[in-house]
This record gives structure tokens, sequence and C-alpha cells, in this order.
């Protein structure tokens, strides 16, 4: 059973910076995509950073610069650095893993991130 279990959100002043982490289970973030979403009250879920099984990352335009996605395959967890934030990151962040050459993919509960202006 996979398990994926987000930590780390909360409420901080714009400008101010945070570290979101996404510790797996049944699942080896290392050779498996992984990514980060939010979704914000009322608006669809958007793909904030990603990285695949090779390491190569991609991000949003507007987190571009400012977030940073990692990944310590020793304790099977995904890291998102989110500086320099902004009242329009608020929103819940999900993290994503899907497994690799198949369709099969697993949703964390979510962590709120509150950016206060």
């Amino acid at each position: 059973q996979v398990q994926l279990v987000e930590s780390g959100g909360g409420l901080v002043q714009a400008g101010g910076s945070l570290r979101l982490s996404c510790a797996a289970s049944g699942i080896t973030l290392s050779i498996n995509p992984m990514a980060w979403y939010r979704q914000a009250p009322g608006k669809q879920r958007d793909l904030v950073a990603e990285i695949n099984n090779r390491g190569t990352t991609n991000y949003a335009d507007s987190v571009k610069g400012r977030f940073t996605i990692s990944r310590d395959n020793a304790n099977n967890t995904v890291y998102l650095e989110m500086s320099s934030l902004k009242p329009e990151d608020t929103a819940v962040y999900y993290c994503y893993a899907r497994r690799v050459g198949t369709t099969y993919a697993y949703w964390g509960q979510g962590t709120q991130v509150t950016v206060s202006s």
C-alpha cells in the first residue's frame, strides 16, 4: 500500500520561506516520477514542480527561481523548498507519485500553505 504524507505547511508572511516534505512508503521515490501540485480555493489543481527518475526537474512558470524540488533517496522523501513567497502561493499543496511505466498514481492528503500580505 502506497502512502504519501506531506508536512511543513503553515502560515508565513509574504517574502518568507517554507519547506514542504513528502514522506513515502510503499513506493521508491528514487525510481519513480514525483511532483508537487497545489489547489487554491475555487481553482483547479495545478502542477507546481516535478522530478523524474533521472533527477530532471520542471517548474511552473509562476514559481521558477523561487521554488526547488529535491529528493532524499535514503529517506524516501521529496521536498519542496519555497522562498520569496507571495499571497498568490496560498493553496493546499499535494504530493504526487506515479509508478514508472504504469498508469498507477498516488496523492498525499495535502498540506495548507497560507501567505499573508
